[in-house]
Order: C-alpha cells, then sequence, then structure tokens
C-alpha cells in the first residue's frame, strides 16, 4: 500500500522540479540561438556546396585523363589539346612526366608549380587531392591527373618520352583553376571563402548587401575569429559554428563559419584549409521574454496538488487499511485462541474505518465477531452501496488533469503569426535556395557527364559504343541505365538496369526529363544528341539516355536543421525526398503544396522563392519552395524543392516554451494516472474482492476458502478472514454434532419408554 502512494507523490515533485528546470531554461534576450543556428548551417550548405562543386571538377579532370585513347605515337601536344581544349573554366595547363617532373607540353597561362614535387605527387597511391596555390597574387586551385600511355617505339630518335625500363609512360597533367563561385543566399547576406590564414579568397553578397559590408566583417574581426575556430575544432574536419559581430543600432550581425571539408572520411578539399564565412545584420530582440515565473507558478500548483492527494490518499486509505488490518488480526487470534485472552480480543467490537469497501469490511467484521461469540447469526447485507474508492481514485486522476490539462492545452501556446522570428523564417528560406542549387549541381553534372560520352560515341564500332557506356555507367554512378534510341524511340543498345521509363519520345537537344508518371520508382533520366561523323558508321541511336537513380537523388537532400526535403514535378508530385514517400504522391499538407504553387511566376518565368508558417497537429512548421533552376538542362522541368521543419527543431523560446509545457503537462498526466493505477490493482481491487468475500462470509457462507493473493496488508486480513472462517465452520460443525447427538438420545428415551 505504501510504495504506490510514496511513488505518486515522488514523481509529481519530480514533474514540478523538471518544469521549472524546463521552462527556467527558456529565455529571450537579444539574438535568438534559432538565428544564430539557422547562419551556421547556411555556411555549412554553402560549405558543402563549395566542396561537390570542386570534388566534381578533380573528378571530372581524371575521368577525362583515364578515357583518353592513347597509343604509342601520343605526342604531350596532342594529348593535352585533347585533355582540356573543351574546358575553358582552365586557366592554366600542362603536361609533365611523372618521373622526373621534366615539362613535356603547356597552354593557356603560367601554372604556378612552386612546392609541388612532381615525383613524389604523382608516386603516391590513390587519387591526388586539389592545392591551393598563389599565382600573381591570387589564389587558384591545381588539379591533378596520371596519364599513362603505351611505351613507344624503340627508336633512338623518339627516346625523349620513353621510360627508362621500357615500359608504359607516366604523365601528369597539371591545370589550374580559380575557385568555385561563390553564392550568398538571403536578402542581406554576405559569403566569403578564406584560406588558412584568414585571408578573402572570394566575395559574394546578396540583395542589400554589399562588398562594403564583407569588408566591415573581415575589419570586425569575424574572420579571424573564424578561422582561429576552424583550427579549434581539430579532429572535425567538417565543423561549423556560429560568431556574433558588431552590433550597430538595432541591428547586430550574425555570422556562420564552416569547413570546405569531408563530411565523411577523409575528402578531396580537406587539406585545402578553406572555410566558409557567411553574415548578415538582423533585428536585436528588444523585450525579453521570461519563463521562470510562470514555471515557480505551476510547480507551486503541482506540489499543492500532490500535498492534496497525499492528505486524501493517507487519511481515506492508508491509516483506514492498517487499522482494518489491525482488528482482522485481532478478531483472528480471538477466533482461534482459548481462555480469557480469546474472549477478551472477541469482547472488543471491531470499529468502522474510512467509506466504501473498507467500511463494509468493518460492519462484516463485527458481524463475525458477533458470530464467534455467538450473539448473532448469519448477516444479509444491502446490495446497493455509495460509491467507494474506485471513485476516489478517478477523482484524484481528475484532480490532477485539473494541473496538467490546461498545461498541455491552454497555457503558453505560441502564436503562430509571431512565434517564428521573421530572421528565422528567412534563413530557411535561403538553405532551401542552397538545396535547389546543390539538387541542381547534381542534375547538371549527370548531364554533362552524359553529354561527354554521347561526344564519343559516333563513328565507332557497336562495340566500341558498348564499351563506353559500360565505361560511363562505372564512372558516374548516379546511372542504373544508360540506352540508346533510334528515332522512332526504340532501344537500340542498353547497358545496366532495366529502364524503368513508360513515356516514349525522342526529344530535341538535352537536358532532364522523367521517362514515366505513374509507377513505385520515379524515373529521371538526362539525355543528349548523339551526332553523325561525315565518311564514318553512324551511331546506334540518335539519342542518349541516362536514366537516374533517384536514391542517388535522395542521398543528397538531407541536411541537419533543415527538416524534411521534397522534390516535386510542375505537377506538385514528389519525385524525390529526404524521408519516406510514394513515388507521384502529393505532399503531405495542403499548405505545402500551396507554398509550391505561389512560387510560380508570370508564364515563360522560373519564379521565385517564398516561405512561410503553418500550423501543423504537431505545432508550428517553418516552410519554404523554391524553383528548383532558372537557366541550364533542369529550366523547362517547372521543378521545385520544398522543405519543412518543425519549429520545437529551431530553439524558438516561444515553441520551445509551449513544447516544454506540454511535456510537462503530459508528464504530470501519465504520473497521476499511473501510480493512481498501481494503487488500483494493488490496494483498491484487491479491497473489493475482500469485500465481497467477507460479506459472503458473514452471510453464512462457511465453504469458500480465502486465499491470500498478496504479501501485504490485504493479504493479512484475507489470512486473518480464513482463520475466522475456520473457527465459525468448526463450530457449525460442533454444532450439528451435538444437534446429532440430542435427537439420538431423544430417540432411545423415546423407545425406554
Amino acid at each position: 500500500m505504501r510504495p504506490p502512494i510514496a511513488s505518486l507523490v515522488v514523481l509529481l515533485l519530480v514533474v514540478a522540479a523538471l518544469t521549472v528546470i524546463g521552462l527556467d531554461g527558456v529565455h529571450t534576450s537579444g539574438i535568438p540561438q534559432a538565428v544564430l543556428n539557422g547562419e551556421q548551417q547556411i555556411a555549412a550548405d554553402t560549405a558543402a556546396s563549395m566542396r561537390t562543386a570542386v570534388e566534381a571538377e578533380a573528378g571530372a579532370v581524371r575521368r577525362k585523363a583515364h578515357a583518353y585513347p592513347a597509343t604509342s605515337a601520343s605526342t604531350p601536344t596532342t594529348v593535352l589539346k585533347a585533355l582540356t581544349s573543351d574546358r575553358k573554366a582552365f586557366l592554366g595547363r600542362v603536361l609533365l612526366d611523372a618521373r622526373t617532373g621534366k615539362l613535356l607540353a603547356t597552354g593557356g597561362k603560367t601554372v604556378p608549380l612552386a612546392g609541388v614535387n612532381v615525383a613524389r605527387t604523382a608516386a603516391g597511391h590513390g587519387q591526388i587531392p586539389p592545392r591551393l596555390v598563389t599565382s600573381g597574387g591570387t589564389r587558384e586551385l591545381l588539379y591533378f591527373a596520371r596519364v599513362t600511355l603505351p611505351a613507344q617505339a624503340d627508336d633512338p630518335d623518339q627516346d625523349q618520352y620513353q621510360a627508362q625500363n621500357g615500359g608504359e609512360r607516366q604523365w601528369l597533367l597539371v591545370v589550374s583553376e580559380a575557385l568555385p563561385a561563390l553564392a550568398a543566399y538571403g536578402d542581406g547576406r554576405t559569403a566569403q571563402v578564406l584560406d588558412a590564414s584568414g585571408t578573402v579568397l572570394a566575395t559574394a553578397a546578396h540583395g542589400t548587401a554589399s562588398t562594403a559590408g564583407a569588408r566591415a566583417a573581415a575589419h570586425s574581426g569575424l574572420s579571424a575569429a573564424a578561422v582561429r575556430a576552424a583550427k579549434g575544432a581539430g579532429a572535425e574536419t567538417d565543423a561549423s559554428g556560429s560568431l556574433l559581430g558588431a552590433a550597430g543600432g538595432s541591428r547586430r550581425t550574425v555570422a556562420g563559419w564552416a569547413q570546405v571539408a569531408s563530411a565523411t572520411g577523409a575528402g578531396e578539399t580537406d587539406d585545402l584549409g578553406l572555410v566558409v564565412l557567411t553574415s548578415r545584420a538582423v533585428p536585436a530582440t528588444t523585450t525579453a521574454a521570461d519563463y521562470s515565473g510562470f514555471a515557480l507558478e505551476a510547480a507551486g500548483a503541482l506540489a499543492v496538488v500532490v500535498l492534496l492527494l497525499w492528505l486524501v490518499l493517507h487519511f481515506c486509505v492508508q491509516q483506514p487499511l492498517l487499522r482494518l488490518y489491525l482488528s482482522a488480526g485481532r478478531l483472528a487470534r480471538g477466533a482461534s485462541g482459548d481462555g480469557p485472552t480469546a474472549a477478551e480480543e472477541l469482547s472488543r467490537p471491531v470499529p468502522v474505518y474510512g467509506f466504501g469497501e473498507l467500511a463494509r469490511i468493518g460492519r462484516a467484521l463485527d458481524a463475525l465477531r458477533g458470530q464467534l461469540l455467538g450473539e448473532s447469526g448469519p448477516q444479509e447485507f444491502p446490495a446497493r452501496r455509495g460509491p467507494g474508492y474506485r471513485a476516489l481514485a478517478v477523482a484524484c486522476v481528475v484532480v490532477v488533469a485539473c494541473w496538467a490539462v490546461p498545461m498541455i492545452f491552454m497555457l503558453n501556446r505560441a502564436d503562430t503569426a509571431t512565434a517564428v522570428p521573421a530572421s528565422v523564417l528567412a534563413d530557411q528560406q535561403a538553405r532551401t535556395e542552397i538545396a535547389t542549387h546543390r539538387i541542381r549541381q547534381s542534375l547538371d553534372q549527370s548531364y554533362t557527364d552524359l553529354s561527354d560520352a554521347a561526344a564519343s560515341l559516333p563513328g565507332r564500332s557497336r562495340a566500341a559504343q558498348t564499351e563506353v557506356l559500360r565505361q560511363s555507367l562505372a564512372d558516374h554512378k548516379q546511372y542504373r541505365s544508360l540506352y540508346l534510341l533510334d528515332r522512332k524511340g526504340g532501344i537500340t543498345l542498353r547497358v545496366g538496369g532495366t529502364p524503368l521509363r513508360t513515356l516514349v519520345h525522342v526529344p530535341h537537344g538535352g537536358g532532364i526529363t522523367t521517362v514515366n508518371a505513374s509507377g513505385r520508382i520515379p524515373a529521371i533520366a538526362a539525355y543528349a544528341q548523339v551526332g553523325a561523323v561525315k565518311g564514318k558508321a553512324p551511331a546506334a541511336g540518335v539519342v542518349l539516355f541516362g536514366e537516374i537513380d533517384v536514391k542517388a537523388l535522395n542521398s543528397i537532400l538531407p541536411r541537419p536543421k533543415l527538416g524534411s526535403v521534397w522534390v516535386t514535378d510542375d505537377h506538385d508530385k514528389v519525385l524525390a525526398s529526404s524521408v519516406g514517400y510514394r513515388a507521384f504522391q502529393s505532399l503531405p499538407e495542403s499548405g505545402l503544396t500551396r507554398l509550391a504553387r505561389a512560387t510560380k511566376g508570370a508564364p515563360g518565368t522560373a519564379g521565385t522563392a517564398t516561405s512561410a508558417v503553418h500550423d501543423t497537429s504537431s505545432g508550428p512548421s517553418v516552410d519554404a519552395a523554391a524553383p528548383l533552376a532558372q537557366s541550364g538542362p533542369t529550366a523547362r522541368l517547372g521543378w521545385h524543392v520544398v522543405t519543412a521543419e518543425p519549429a520545437a527543431a529551431l530553439q524558438i523560446p516561444a515553441v520551445q516554451a509551449e513544447q516544454r509545457t506540454m511535456l510537462a503537462g503530459i508528464l504530470g498526466l501519465a504520473v497521476g494516472a499511473a501510480g493512481l493505477g498501481w494503487l488500483h490493482v494493488v490496494v483498491i481491487r484487491p479491497l473489493r474482492a475482500v469485500a465481497v468475500l467477507v460479506e459472503r462470509l458473514a452471510g453464512g457462507d462457511r465453504r469458500t476458502v480465502l486465499h491470500p493473493v498478496n504479501h501485504d496488508e490485504i493479504g493479512s486480513v484475507t489470512r486473518s478472514l480464513e482463520l475466522v472462517r475456520q473457527a465459525l465452520a468448526e463450530r457449525d460443525r460442533a454444532a450439528r454434532a451435538g444437534q446429532v447427538a440430542g435427537s439420538a438420545r431423544s430417540r432411545e428415551n423415546t423407545l425406554q419408554r
């Protein structure tokens, strides 16, 4: 009996303490933590986009060198021209002997090779990562690729490029390129790329931001602070964080920094030492919100409820049951004993304590005492009774609910329209635009890779074309199937998995499209025209399609604190998502669909990004949508990227206070119901069963054996009642035996007479 009551009291007091601790930590002062976190994630997203661009460029250089069909007659000049002539982004290019470092061919501006040990660089295993170098006062990236050529013929006039041992020749291709283009997203935001010394390598501004704002950020020490923080991150190569800058009037600069490094294991950009710094002036909060007073009031109210429950359960359940336990034991001793002591025990009436079941048991015990003394016989008890302890337990739950229900549904409710700061909403929109850029990067790269494969098909035999497609499929993991179509749409050559296409068409030009409109898996494909070479055999088809594995697209969608991300087509049907989905389903909320449609501009335009706060069943949600592309191979698709992040996950004070208030109410109600349910199971329900048994016993039922179920107070009462039953049954047997003996003597006397 005592453990349920004690546990209920202690756990409710713990809930009161957790209410104080949880709500006391929610406060608003200056810049909300959600704004700092948002700027940190924007810097991390921007760094991830830059990392992807660097890795894609390094991979393209290596694949081009690996796929080059070198022969023993290839010269450095022809090889360099073939490998780099189609890339206008290259500033300079050189071809070096991998063993000696000797310059073999050059093109474009001078490639800064100072400090590059060619022999050591080329001799290592694995891929050669890019390097950051200085050229003419500017910083450039060097990309490396090994070029393997067959040995030249044994000709003394051509031994200039021959390996010493007459085996394969190893050349090293080195190209220099400017840093990938940096973009700033969100009105008033500035983005910078810093090197390991804190020097600004590139700057971008958006909207009302300007390069003057970037210089101000550098002068305020944010650049140096970001580099120091990045160096202090240690082994966390993809570390990120936030900083607070100077205040100006009612606004303050908020900055985020992130390393341009791999998030999973060793990456190509880890040794570059690049750091992305984003900054933006946001309005500072002038009115502070403090929930500590409310927390103390709520905890005090719960403490009063706990005290009331303890008083009720102590005086109405615990004490009466203990007294009943003593009375039942005294009655059992009187029933099973002999002599004056037993008579004395039975001579004292059994007091009736409490109400309900305890009162019923007390009255039945007193009736049994009278029967043991021979003062009365079996007694009937009324079938209709008043409320018992089950009603008391329900009343106690209602009392706890009177505190918990307002906490869950009424108090500290966040206003959907004003709870989310405008800066947080703008950050969600900016991050959605960065997500669209990342997706567009992936799709554009898929189209570029497919175009390179299509350009290498004309003039080759069918077997050679098959080998080209197989090599492309092996080099580009995002493809699940590559195939050529003829002018009627039939597949003439295929490598990889079975195509998912159900829409048969032969488009003109090149780009990205969908090749099905239903089914279990969306089929997104890049396509490019296959040209013809005069005088050579035509290709096996006119259009090369590469179906993109939707899993590869899904894998680039998730980002920390961005929430759920969906890619939708021009009919607002889901093609890819960071969470579980069915192909071509509608967005899960109608508000998200309206938001996606709101991004569409006038006919013929790509539209603009937008954001809003929607009220959902789980609370406010910060949502945003952006068109996938305004130019490039994906511009004509009309696709959108939609994101939704619960406001509760963004550390917004008003929403945090609402969530923690609701949590306190739920915990209080759950603890109260569980504690009183435990009391009902171990005390009230057994007590009701004992009340029925003792009334039957007092009514003359001497055959039902009373078995104690638990080893507690009620079990002791049951054992005492069993002793009383046995005593009464023995007396009844003795009385019946006396009656039989008297009848026999009476008949004997009659016969004698």
